[in-house]
């Protein structure tokens, strides 16, 4: 009996950021090799809107790819309704870890911000994540795509 072998094909999602949208985070999701990265700030006026296409297409790959996921956030600042959002996606991942998924999640923050830290602290003991937190201190506001390409 012969299986049939289904490509999938996922788009990659990625929203550079330009100094006129400085609310938005710099997102880069690789369908092809599972490296996830949000970095910046975000404070978006529509943040569910915006979260909502990440979540759509964390769970496209998920249930479709079904690959290892490599997820760095590099946020430096995040409003009430940004951290929400953030914390589902850090749930998601945990879920994808209880099914089997193979995931590798780290949070690269400045160590003086002290509310910073226990903010990321508190949104991973919630979520259960196994989120390794990375002290480096380094700009990230106006990350753009062509930064590191």
């Amino acid at each position: 009996m012969h299986e049939i072998l289904k490509t999938i094909i996922m788009e990659n999602l990625l929203i550079p950021i330009d100094e006129d949208e400085f609310d938005k985070p710099y997102v880069d999701f690789d369908a092809s090799t599972g490296k996830c990265e949000i970095s910046g700030e975000s404070f978006p006026e529509k943040t569910a809107e915006f979260y909502g296409w990440l979540m759509e297409w964390l769970e496209q790959y998920m249930k479709e790819v079904k690959g290892p996921i490599d997820f760095t956030f590099t946020l430096s600042y995040f409003n009430t309704s940004s951290s929400k959002r953030i914390l589902h996606i850090m749930i998601l991942l945990h879920d994808y870890t209880e099914k089997g998924g193979d995931v590798k999640a780290q949070w690269n923050y400045d160590p003086e911000d002290l509310d910073l830290e226990e903010d990321i602290e508190d949104m991973k003991i919630i979520s259960k994540l196994d989120l390794k937190m990375v002290p480096e201190g380094r700009e990230t506001r106006y990350k753009k795509f062509s930064d590191d390409h």
